[in-house]
């Protein structure tokens, strides 16, 4: 008597929970239609999860967290998303996106429960929204990079005669030194788009070296930290 109350209860409770038959009596299973949603059963109950806004649930990862980042994971005919969660900069609450600026190729965001971190692309790779990684310009296949044109808002364009190196080869990607903020310097993809960047606080750029430096290695940006040295 006792075993068949326990069966009862625990047929109740399955349709209770979206009527879904749990294949085996424990583990995390996907649903047919959604792929961020997913059914956890224990000991033949069924309770229904949703990953984080921005993941979706992978059934052949090993991990005991099976949500993951969607270009991890192969969705299959599973298409349907939870509504989006979004932040200022971030279109779901977890994930990578591309800068909304469709011209702006080489920055992404990498969101964490609705926390934007930006990252810059190494020089001259675009962000590919498919793989979620930096990618060659062909590879990613965006289209409009860098088409607003060569010249920053400052006035500044890539020099026409470009730049050589110690061996005399032409540099594909040119760097330059910005004229009046010794923290900025430029870099011209393939020597002509533009692209204005900085170095990390506590150095400047040394044009000699094509490297951020330390301000006393760079003649005439010796003291550019002084007064933040006066306010701490």
């Amino acid at each position: 008597m006792a075993k068949v109350c326990l069966m009862l209860m625990l047929a109740l409770a399955t349709v209770a929970n979206g009527a879904y038959n749990c294949p085996k009596t424990n583990g995390q299973f996907e649903d047919a239609v959604q792929c961020d949603k997913f059914y956890d059963c224990v000991d033949g109950v069924a309770k229904e999860k949703f990953c984080p806004d921005g993941l979706v649930f992978d059934p052949l990862n090993r991990k005991v967290n099976k949500c993951d980042h969607v270009f991890n994971v192969d969705c299959g005919d599973r298409l349907e998303l939870q509504p989006p969660q979004p932040t200022k900069k971030c279109p779901r609450r977890n994930g990578f996106f591309a800068h909304p600026d469709p011209t702006v190729c080489n920055i992404f965001y990498n969101c964490i429960d609705g926390e934007a971190i930006e990252i810059t692309c190494t020089t001259g790779l675009h962000f590919d929204e498919y793989s979620g990684t930096c990618v060659w310009p062909d590879s990613a296949g965006r289209e409009n990079c860098g088409k607003v044109g060569n010249k920053l808002k400052d006035g500044f364009e890539c020099p026409k005669e470009g730049q050589v190196d110690s061996r005399g080869m032409a540099v594909d990607h040119p760097k330059y030194a910005h004229p009046e903020d010794c923290q900025k310097f430029y870099v011209c993809l393939n020597g002509v788009t533009p692209r204005e960047q900085g170095c990390s606080d506590g150095t400047v750029y040394n044009d000699e070296q094509q490297r951020c430096d330390a301000p006393e290695n760079v003649p005439g940006c010796e003291d550019w930290y002084k007064d933040d040295d006066k306010k701490a």
